[in-house]
């Protein structure tokens, strides 16, 4: 291992080893306006340099393109990554913007066949199920998912914005590896239930959007002003108006923590997140997303910053007074069941 390199930890009880920080994947091809392909692709080469190895998508990311667009660098590092992607949530092509949760034993034959074959492998390492459709009990759910594993077509399950009952409930039926769910220091609802399940299962958390979309590192202060027509951000109440406004304002103590440490607000925060594993005794795996090589640079050294109890009080409170909500409808949320 070289300076770069960051450390590794068990996904999970009795799961691989993998990088303390992964990588998503979704803004490469979808949500967040226009990307530089050729930048992308050496991003993920970049990022398994410096030791990540848990690589994130999904199969409603860009209608599957996502997945196709990944599927060359998974076929060509398969030994040396742990890759990771989803079910549940039915786009419409005739209308994107109009999304249906499925959790269904059909459905969910259907998509993991339709991921297979677009990312070119012959099984999934961790297969999530992305969101929860609470009229099909999860228990059925995770039986079914239980099915592909024994089938060879996935290694290991997930589960995605899940309370903590939920969690137990699925665990029940067949081990799970992971829950992946908003954690920041802007999103901190998970702490309620589903981060203490997990500690208590032996269940990794892996938490999505570490750094707030972008907003926590000073990328942009209010998405309708400073963002692409097509960017998914500018439809979040949080990021847009007096919101974003009050939002902004509580970034002052991570900058001034990031000035002092000679860091970045985006590493901070990050920073932020790997100790709230360690306050709450499981393994955590954040998978910030990027397309530039020098953001992963910047992320992963995130990882060997260890905050002090005083930066974590400076820190703690934001959460609390964080102005709108993380999505229009926080009913898909586990959030919104709890």
């Amino acid at each position: 291992m070289t300076g770069t390199e960051i450390t590794r930890t068990t996904l999970g009880t009795g799961g691989p080893e993998v990088g303390v920080q992964g990588l998503g994947c979704m803004g490469m091809s979808f949500a967040y306006g226009p990307t530089d392909e050729t930048e992308a692709r050496a991003t993920l080469e970049r990022a398994l340099e410096l030791g990540v190895t848990l690589y994130d998508t999904a199969d409603m990311y860009g209608f599957g393109e996502n997945e196709k667009f990944i599927a060359p660098f998974v076929r060509a590092h398969r030994d040396e990554i742990v890759l990771a992607t989803k079910f549940g949530i039915q786009l419409d092509p005739d209308d994107p913007a109009r999304r249906t949760i499925r959790n269904d034993r059909g459905y969910l034959r259907s998509c993991v066949e339709g991921s297979l074959r677009r990312l070119g492998v012959e099984t999934i390492d961790l297969y999530y199920m992305h969101r929860r459709d609470p009229d099909v009990p999860i228990e059925e759910t995770a039986g079914a998912m239980a099915e592909l594993v024994t089938e060879g077509k996935v290694r290991r399950l997930g589960l995605s914005e899940v309370t903590g009952d939920e969690l137990r409930a699925a665990h029940a039926v067949h081990p799970i590896a992971a829950v992946q769910s908003e954690w920041s220091l802007f999103s901190r609802d998970v702490e309620r239930t589903a981060v203490p399940a997990a500690a208590g299962l032996g269940v990794a958390f892996v938490p999505y959007s570490p750094l707030g979309r972008g907003f926590l590192t000073g990328a942009f202060t209010d998405a309708i002003q400073e963002l692409s027509s097509d960017d998914f951000r500018r439809t979040m109440p949080r990021f847009s108006g007096e919101n974003a406004a009050a939002n902004a304002a509580l970034l002052e103590p991570v900058r001034a923590v990031a000035e002092a440490r000679g860091a970045t607000p985006g590493q901070i925060a990050l920073a932020w997140v790997h100790a709230r594993a360690e306050r709450h005794g499981l393994s955590v795996v954040p998978i910030p997303g990027t397309r530039k090589r020098s953001r992963v640079e910047e992320n992963t050294a995130a990882s060997r910053i260890a905050l002090t109890a005083e930066e974590l009080a400076r820190l703690d409170p934001i959460a609390d007074r964080v102005a709108g909500t993380r999505y229009p409808s926080m009913s898909f949320t586990s959030a919104g069941r709890e």
